[in-house]
This record gives C-alpha cells, structure tokens and sequence, in this order.
C-alpha cells in the first residue's frame, strides 16, 4: 500500500513539473501573436511565483483542516483547470489573471507532499520525488515543441499538457481512499504522530 501510494505521488511530482517549463518554451510564439514585448513575460512568471509562496505560507493551515490528499486533489485540479485557460488565451490579461492560481496549485502540490513524503518516507524516496519533478520539466519543453511544430499552435502544447494533468487528477481523486487507509494505518503504529508545523512555528526553531 506504501509503495503504491508513493507511485501515485510521483505520477503527481511528474505533473507538478510539466507546466512550469512550458510557459518559456511558448513564449517566442506568443508574444508575437498577441504584439507585445519580449519583456511581458516577466509578469506572469513573477505572478505565478508570487501565487506558489502564498500557498506555500497558508499550506500548513490548508493541510491541518483539509488533509494532503484533499489539498492535493484540489491543486491537481486547480492545476488542470488553468492550462485549459492558458490555451484559451485571447490576450495577457488572461496569462495575468490566471498566473496566481497556476501558481498557487502548484505550491500547495509541492508543499503538501513534500511534507507527507518527509514524514512518512526515507531521504532516498525524498530524492526520487524530486527526481520525477525533473522528468515533468524535462518533458514540457518537447511538448511545446511538437506543438509548436503544428503551425505553431502553442495552444496545442497547454491542451495536451492540460489532458495529462487531467489525467493525473483523475488518478489522484481515485486514489482518495487509499491515502485515508495509509493515514490511518499509521496511526495505529506506537509512537507515529506526525505534525505539520506552520511557519511561524518553524521561524521559531532554532536549527531553521
């Protein structure tokens, strides 16, 4: 059951990378369509920044009410959602106003499972998970460039990455039980009580 959920977590970790190369390989394509500055892209991309550090400082919160499997269905879907509004795109507004939840997605994606990985896996799993968050940056930039191939119809490139998230959404809703088995399983065990500290808590200690 351990192994098989960390499976689904690295599925998860491989989606987590796919959007966050993507937006700089379309870039050349879609400022040109849409008249604008090469430097317009600075927005969005700080913007998206911007959205992951605020999930990440409000994810102890979200993870102590809703749990990390509930937080990570959520973002995954988040995630999806946002890539098929980046393909819809008509203008920079759209890449502006959408920014902050891509990012936001992917930050409590990353915050939640990195704390449940730490938690209940071993450094070795922990540099596997990080691993599989290469593969999905390493993979996105040879999307687009299929995509870009076609036409280029950068839009291709968020439909299909938007599918795969899709997909991984799908597999994380399924998967929903499995983390309440995993969850409570663990509690059973003498001496397992792992603790999400919130970073005013963590500001405080004094190894961080």
């Amino acid at each position: 059951m351990f192994t098989f959920l960390f499976v689904v977590i690295s599925i998860i970790y491989i989606g987590l990378g796919l959007p966050d190369s993507l937006f700089g390989s379309a870039w050349p394509a879609i400022f040109p369509q849409m008249n604008l500055s090469e430097g317009s892209a600075s927005i969005v991309t700080s913007l998206i920044s911007l959205g992951t550090v605020i999930a990440s400082f409000f994810s102890a919160k979200l993870i102590n009410k809703f749990g990390t499997h509930n937080v990570t269905a959520l973002s995954t879907i988040l995630s999806s959602v946002v890539l098929l509004g980046f393909s819809l795109s008509k203008s920079i507004w759209w890449f502006i106003f959408l920014a902050l939840p891509m990012g936001a997605g992917a930050g409590a994606i990353d915050a939640a499972l990195n704390n449940f990985v730490a938690v209940r896996y071993s450094s070795r799993h922990m540099s596997f998970l990080h691993c599989f968050y290469g593969i999905g940056v390493a993979l996105s930039p040879f999307i687009m460039s299929f995509a870009l191939s076609q036409n280029n119809d950068w839009r291709l490139g968020y439909r299909i990455v938007f599918v795969a998230m899709a997909v991984i959404s799908v597999v994380t809703v399924l998967t929903l039980p499995l983390w309440k088995k995993t969850t409570a399983k663990e509690s059973e065990k003498e001496g397992f009580t792992p603790v999400t500290l919130s970073f005013k808590k963590m500001a405080k200690m004094p190894a961080v």
